[in-house]
């Protein structure tokens, strides 16, 4: 019997895969068969993200992504995909009436207009196979409000929109257009483990405590695999309860 969660044979790039969730949902992916076309901007935590992973085949390449000549060198280094998971992104706090305009240019330049513009050029170039799967990593502040996360916000938000207008667009091909909500994940972003105030804080908030970058990989497969082959232009949200 066929598992419909099995990766073997597809083509996926991972761009973040230097660190946090993209290292994770790299692994994760490697080791349910897929072959792994990774980037990041750390060449050192790349390499090890890159010998950490099962299989053979695989390519790593470094590029800063809001560079246009760096995204068009990755698409054409790589090979074509069966599926995408844009995990490259930062968050930086700032209130509404301390925003400044360079702030929010970073926030667009690296959350939205990077990983649009790196889908637009894969889908040019006819990277991107028919009944291909392309996710985009989210955040539950795409959901609902959270004091000085303004600018992290709109870009998911954004993002929303983008995922189900490109979902009508490739659905004729098969292609699926998908997102992920996570709510508190522990990574580098947040200061890692459990120990630090901030992550215990938000432990207290969740009724199902915090997710691992683990959960969020085992979503990553759902979306790349068959077994969400009628599942376009959402946003899946891992919140362990939190927004309830």
């Amino acid at each position: 019997m066929t598992d419909p969660f099995s990766l073997q044979g597809k083509r996926i790039l991972v761009t973040g895969a230097s660190s946090g969730l993209g290292r994770q949902i790299a692994i994760s992916c490697a080791a349910r068969g897929a072959t792994l076309m990774l980037t990041g901007r750390d060449a050192t935590r790349l390499g090890q993200t890159f010998d950490a992973l099962a299989g053979a085949g695989h390519q790593s390449l470094v590029a800063e992504q809001t560079r246009a000549e760096e995204r068009e060198a990755l698409v054409r280094a790589g090979p074509a995909l069966d599926g995408v998971v844009h995990c490259a992104g930062r968050q930086m706090l700032s209130p509404v009436r301390l925003l400044s305009e360079k702030l929010m240019t970073q926030m667009y330049e690296v959350n939205f207009l990077a990983p649009v513009m790196l889908t637009q050029q894969l889908l040019q170039q006819r990277k991107l196979q028919a009944r291909a799967s392309v996710v985009f990593m989210l955040s539950t502040s795409a959901h609902i409000g959270t004091p000085a996360v303004g600018p992290y916000s709109a870009m998911k938000s954004a993002l929303l929109g983008f995922i189900r207008c490109m979902a009508m667009e490739q659905g004729r091909h098969g292609m699926r257009v998908n997102g992920i909500s996570p709510s508190v994940v522990p990574t580098p972003m947040w200061g890692e483990h459990d120990q630090t105030e901030p992550l215990q804080a938000q432990r207290a908030r969740h009724p199902l405590g915090l997710g691992t970058p683990e959960d969020v990989a085992n979503a990553a497969i759902y979306l790349l695999s068959d077994a969400s082959r009628w599942v376009t232009g959402t946003s899946l949200v891992m919140d362990g309860g939190v927004v309830l």
